[in-house]
């Protein structure tokens, strides 16, 4: 009977994915049917040429990253909050995508703040995913060798928060000497933005978030075995260790690509796994994992709807949406008497 009822919700949520990803790639400064974008795809006619190129080169592969980042943040989150039994865990308590900030901030302020001509001059987009890579990348490998040191999965959080700060803080000093037009750049870049990528950006992502995911399908059983902590766990033949090198790895390549393509996007990752749980009524991960990329991918699509501001030509930071929807969400979670009862 549960089974039959997570199969029907998962299938039920499908059904809203997709009735989400129409509705995005409709909305928006021109509104177009979806009968007319779905004619479109797969008979190559198009009503007008201008319509075939606002849905093919922008809308739709916005669609698509908006569902690879709703996918990689909410299983990075559900990720970390189960390894570390913590609920307010998510993919950027590592420092990895603050590691991108770095980076990416390197690239954009550092040729101001210190007159260093190597980093002037236009930057392009390209340039800019590289450099949040690398930096996430760099911080990654950090965090891996302070896991390979200290066997305490507690331990190993503070220090990530810590890491973070310490990150924080460097970019606060390259801010502070910065120009002023270097300074918006990252500043806009800082709200976050799941447009602006090319189809070579896409499959990149695409690329890179199948192989983020790859380590959480191996490690489903050993995820629900973590529920009642490492000792249980390590009873079960689990083995603590290899599943926090699996987590650091796919978090990595999860939170710090999207990080570093699309910007900082806060509160998917901590909010979404709990409404998956509330939903769906289980701690299996075999049902949280799928439910919780689909829900993932929906709300991160809806809020892109909002950010698009139908029927105007201004669009809004898609982090500034993402908190309001989820800042309410970890309000309430926090609020509730059975909170602890979750983990």
């Amino acid at each position: 009977m549960k089974e039959t009822r997570s199969i029907l919700l998962l299938s039920v949520a499908l059904i809203l994915l997709v009735l989400s990803f129409l509705l995005n790639i409709s909305l928006g400064s021109v509104s177009i049917t979806s009968g007319e974008i779905l004619n479109g795809i797969f008979t190559g006619e198009w009503a007008k040429a201008s319509r075939e190129q606002i849905i093919l080169n922008y809308r739709l592969p916005k669609a698509l990253v908006a569902i690879l980042a709703g996918i990689g943040l909410s299983i990075s989150g559900l990720q970390m909050q189960t390894f570390f039994r913590n609920p307010l865990a998510g993919p950027f308590v590592l420092g990895i995508s603050s590691g991108a900030g770095l980076g990416v901030a390197i690239l954009m302020l550092a040729g101001s703040a210190f007159g260093l001509v190597a980093f002037g001059g236009a930057i392009n987009p390209w340039a800019i995913a590289i450099a949040g890579t690398v930096g996430a990348s760099l911080v990654l490998i950090t965090v891996s060798l302070v896991a390979w040191k200290v066997r305490d999965s507690m331990t190993l959080l503070i220090v990530g928060l810590m890491f973070g700060s310490a990150v924080s803080a460097v970019i606060s000093v390259l801010s502070y000497f910065s120009g002023a037009e270097d300074l918006k750049l990252f500043t806009i870049w800082s709200m976050g933005s799941l447009g602006g990528l090319v189809w070579d950006q896409v499959w990149v992502l695409i690329l890179v978030i199948i192989l983020g995911v790859i380590p959480v399908i191996a490690s489903v059983k050993s995820y629900n075995g973590m529920l009642l902590g490492e000792s249980y766990a390590k009873s079960m033949g689990i083995n603590p260790d290899r599943l926090r090198w699996l987590m650091i790895l796919s978090t990595g390549l999860l939170a710090g690509c999207i990080t570093a393509f699309c910007g900082p996007i806060a509160f998917i990752g901590i909010a979404v796994p709990h409404v998956a749980r509330m939903i769906w009524r289980t701690s299996d991960h075999r049902v949280l994992f799928p439910a919780t990329a689909i829900l993932g991918a929906i709300l991160l699509l809806l809020c892109d709807v909002v950010a698009q501001m139908p029927g105007s030509a201004q669009t809004l930071p898609i982090n500034a949406v993402t908190s309001l929807v989820g800042a309410p969400i970890v309000i309430s979670l926090v609020l509730r008497k059975n909170f602890s009862k979750e983990f």
